[in-house]
């Protein structure tokens, strides 16, 4: 008689759970994920360097472990420049969160939009649902920072994704094919002329693509074309490009960029950018069809949901074990947290090899706090900087060597290529590789995706 008291109290408990649960439902309100195992669970935001480094880290753990990504794949984001200029295809640079996770018994991947946090609560907030977490750790990465000017958003393409680079790849090539049957000499110059803001790796290395890609392949596709009118211009606001690497390397990326036929314009704040004319600061202005925004950027915008207050670039700050002061249960780490200890007092920058090693350290740091062990800090092995320039041109600052040119360019290579996941993927990046070195050809510049 008890057993059947006790059946029908946890009935009526799980019915008014669902009868709850309904009454969300009808009002629009997400329905809160139940928990019904008493493993702590571990939510991780974000299937980047850094949320993919930490779920390794708590794999084979007596915790459970939840990685939640908007997009079902993990990306390659070095080389995203590659698929813009049609270099690579999409697929070479990313790889299925599923099968890197499915090796690891108590991970699991949920696709889903994040929209907040709700620290008190300990629930992470979707667009259907919320989920209750013990330890969660926030990964979600970055976006671009327009510095509050509505115009730069609406007006440029950015760089932080596969469906970016693929956009960004479908208008340098109809640029072209319009340009193509353009009679007005005027808006034929507009449609050829390709605009990057911002001098950083990013900025260097596109602009550097895209003037490879005209003069080498697409001088040949469109022969009734001067393709050698086509003007690619790198604008960077500051004095000099790179900042991030010694002036001598500084000087030789401005040199080889030059040479190849960019134009780099230093020093030059962009004003505002509409129907696609720049204007800048100092009162010049250049029309262009394709512009492209690499010069700010920012933590996620997740971040915003917290209510702590944002240090530089929106970023979260963290204590030295990469926990967020007041709730020990929260890590952030990788683009998103903001630590000083770089160089001094520098930020440790937004860069992949942070996010690695924060994941790591993040991952380890929950299964000691969970088991009541010391917790680790944060201490960033440098592995310098790199960056490639067009073809058998790179510049490389690691491990106190200091280079330019074909070794720098070869080093590059091998790096990236080692650095994919995936023997499927490196193979593929390896034969484009060749194969555009070779035939001075790029295969994969396809118009996809065009509304019928």
């Amino acid at each position: 008689m008890s057993e059947q008291l006790n059946d029908t109290v946890v009935l009526n408990h799980n019915k008014t759970e669902i009868l709850q649960d309904n009454k969300s439902l009808e009002k629009g309100q997400p329905v809160t994920k139940k928990r019904v195992d008493r493993r702590p669970k571990v939510v991780i935001l974000g299937a980047g360097f850094g949320g993919t480094n930490a779920a390794a880290s708590l794999s084979n753990s007596d915790m459970d472990v939840l990685v939640i990504d908007r997009n079902n794949y993990h990306g390659f984001w070095p080389l995203l420049y590659q698929v813009a200029t049609a270099g690579l295809e999409p697929q070479s640079v990313a790889y299925p969160v599923r099968g890197l996770l499915r090796k690891y018994v108590n991970v699991d991947f949920q696709l889903n939009e994040v929209t907040g946090v709700n620290l008190e609560n300990k629930q992470v907030i979707t667009q259907d649902e919320l989920i209750e977490y013990d330890y969660l750790i926030l990964s979600a990465g970055s976006a671009n920072s327009y510095f509050g000017n509505k115009s730069l958003a609406r007006e440029t393409l950015g760089l932080k994704d596969l469906d970016d680079a693929s956009r960004l790849r479908n208008r340098l090539l109809e640029s072209f094919e319009l340009a193509v049957r353009e009679q007005d000499p005027v808006k034929r110059a507009k449609l050829l002329t390709f605009v990057v803001i911002g001098g950083g790796p990013t900025g260097v290395e596109l602009s550097g693509a895209i003037s490879e890609l005209i003069r080498h392949v697409l001088n040949k596709d469109y022969p009734s074309l001067d393709v050698y009118k086509a003007r690619v211009i790198l604008l960077e606001a500051l004095p000099k490009i790179l900042g991030t690497f010694r002036d001598s390397l500084q000087q030789k990326a401005l040199h080889t960029l030059e040479k190849m036929g960019v134009e780099v314009r230093l020093g030059i704040p962009v004003e505002t950018v509409e129907n696609g004319r720049i204007r800048l600061k100092d009162g010049n202005e250049i029309e262009a069809n394709t512009i492209v925004w690499a010069a700010g950027v920012r933590s996620a915008e997740i971040a915003d949901s917290l209510g702590v207050e944002l240090a530089r670039q929106a970023r979260v700050p963290v204590e030295p074990t990469l926990q967020l002061k007041d709730h020990p249960e929260v890590f952030v780490i990788g683009d998103m947290a903001y630590l000083e200890g770089f160089k001094e007092k520098q930020a440790y920058p937004m860069v992949a090899p942070v996010a690695i090693q924060m994941g790591k350290l993040a991952g380890a740091n929950v299964l000691a706090l969970q088991h009541n062990r010391p917790l680790a800090k944060f201490k960033y092995f440098d592995k310098g900087n790199m960056a490639t320039i067009g073809r058998r041109n790179a510049i490389f600052d690691a491990f106190g060597i200091h280079m330019s040119g074909l070794p720098a360019w070869l080093s590059w290579l091998f790096v990236h290529l080692m650095s994919l996941v995936g023997f499927r993927n490196r193979l593929i990046v390896l034969m484009n590789w060749a194969y555009n070195y070779f035939t001075y050809d790029r295969g994969a510049r396809l118009i996809t995706g065009k509304k019928r």
